[in-house]
């Protein structure tokens, strides 16, 4: 019987196989990542961006 595949099950597997310094840097890219989010509400980088979107085609509106 095959095993179901669960968020415990590979939390369990990424911490058997990734070390130390592979998950401080998943660690790392994750808080940049948030962070940059939190702060790119700037409306001058918020503009960019929702300009880009138009261009791009999407309709975000």
């Amino acid at each position: 019987m095959a095993t179901a595949n669960t968020v415990n099950g590979r939390i369990e597997r990424a911490r058997t196989e990734l070390s130390s310094t592979q998950m401080a840097a998943g660690a790392l890219f994750i808080a940049a990542l948030g962070f940059t989010l939190l702060f790119v509400q700037d409306p001058l980088v918020h503009d960019s961006l929702h300009n880009f979107r138009h261009a791009a085609g999407i309709a975000c509106h």
